[in-house]
């Protein structure tokens, strides 16, 4: 398995070092080349005309892979280079062509991580530097059936799934390779029994559009910690059922319907109650029932021609009570412009910034017992993220990611003061 990870890691970083040259000339030599087909979706094509077949059939196939290759170059706990990678492969079959029912869609998802985490492992710092990075074990991620009703306008789904992928996430938060923009905050994790890709739990969601840009999300979902470990991957039904998550969520779209001229963006407030038995944070006691609120906005400010290209700035904002929580407040901003050179529309230049605030009675605690001078005051109030990407799109199926991030305080949620740290790296994205 080392061999195996450090051939990977090369050839990330391989990837990241050789195309960087190339894509600044691909505009050019794409210019210059005669279209004789359509672009590639996938690096591996239709197999010979079986991958449209299967889809005719009913059976949609898909796969992908992340590499995140990063060092540490300066602060932290120490310096250090670390590689992650993800591979996932999906099914999807639609029933209106298998069985014949309407707006019936079975999804079943395979995810696999491999690596070490630049920040749990070397850093050592809460809001994780690569977003592939942890659960390094194979594990089932979804099976569950999706109903469409009235065209769409109302949606259900039923099994096990990620209750992030349809709640609490922002989409333009993944231009960023750090995990606390890309795609949820980590707060509402660090609160409750909310989870987030790739682990999964049972679960009914419902979506209604209240009209084409005001959808409203709900649901019921089950909170078990211990689906989270190992030897439960495979084991959707593994006992350990502590309560349930109960999630209400109002997003509007303006810019969704087609041919508007209105600059598209996404405006989501939501609040969810976990009524699981839960220990006080730093104090003695039980406690009945979690709770959290966020509000999390993303809007083009300036579009360029008719296409994607644009810029658009995002914020978050998330609060829990000290009670239950880890993170009590957690703050979120940044820019993304789509576009950025002659033939380059579909590239990206993002910049962010996400500060996560350390529950004070945690902190308190903490420096009682270790009897720290000047008390809970001399430890860091939170932690922070600033990061900056370019997104580059070689090919359709095809991006690298360099990247940097400056994290500020990062042994915050260790209760300990560390040096600033300075990361460097990339990511790499492929389509099977």
């Amino acid at each position: 398995m080392a061999h195996y990870l450090h051939f990977h890691a090369r050839l990330t970083v391989a990837i990241l070092l050789i195309l960087l040259p190339v894509a600044g000339v691909h505009a050019q030599e794409v210019a210059a080349e005669k279209p004789v087909a359509a672009p590639r979706e996938t690096l591996t094509g239709d197999w010979g005309g079986l991958r449209t077949r299967l889809k005719q059939a009913g059976v949609t196939v898909r796969a992908d892979y992340v590499g995140e290759a990063f060092a540490a170059v300066d602060g932290g706990q120490r310096q250090g280079s670390a590689y992650t990678q993800q591979l996932r492969a999906s099914l999807d079959f639609d029933m209106d062509r298998i069985v014949g029912i309407s707006g019936g869609i079975v999804h079943v998802t395979i995810n696999d991580r491999r690596g070490v985490g630049l920040s749990s492992d070397i850093v050592g710092n809460r809001l994780p530097i690569q977003e592939a990075a942890g659960g390094n074990y194979t594990r089932l991620s979804e099976l569950s059936y999706e109903q469409n009703i009235d065209n769409g306008r109302l949606n259900l789904r039923l099994g096990y799934f990620a209750m992030g992928n349809d709640l609490g996430g922002m989409i333009l938060g993944c231009n960023f390779v750090n995990a606390a923009f890309c795609a949820h905050p980590l707060s509402e994790s660090g609160n409750s029994g909310w989870y987030n890709y790739p682990n999964a739990r049972w679960g009914a969601a419902v979506r209604y559009r209240i009209r084409p840009d005001l959808a409203l999300r709900t649901g019921v979902y089950q909170v078990n910690p211990r689906l989270n470990d190992p030897d439960n991957a495979f084991r959707p039904f593994a006992g350990g059922t502590t309560g349930v998550l109960l999630p209400l969520e109002l997003e509007y779209d303006p810019g969704i319907a087609p041919g508007s001229h209105v600059l598209p963006g996404h405006y989501k407030l939501g609040a969810y109650y976990d009524t699981s038995r839960a220990a006080r944070r730093g104090e003695q006691g039980m406690l009945r029932g979690r709770y959290g609120v966020y509000a999390l906005a993303d809007q083009m400010i300036l579009r360029e021609g008719t296409g994607n290209r644009g810029l658009s700035i995002f914020a978050q904002f998330t609060a829990n009570p000290e009670a239950s929580a880890q993170i009590t407040h957690w703050y979120a901003a940044g820019l993304v412009k789509t576009g950025t050179f002659a033939g380059r529309d579909a590239d990206s230049i993002s910049i962010g910034i996400v500060h996560a605030q350390v529950n004070p009675r945690l902190r308190r605690a903490e420096a009682d017992a270790q009897d720290i001078p000047g008390g809970y005051a001399a430890l860091p109030v939170g932690e922070t993220a600033i990061e900056m990407s370019y997104g580059i799109q070689l090919r359709r199926w095809l991006s690298i990611r360099p990247d940097v991030q400056y994290i500020l305080d990062p042994g915050a949620f260790s209760y300990r003061r560390t040096n600033d740290a300075l990361a460097l790296g990339g990511q790499v994205k492929m389509q099977f």
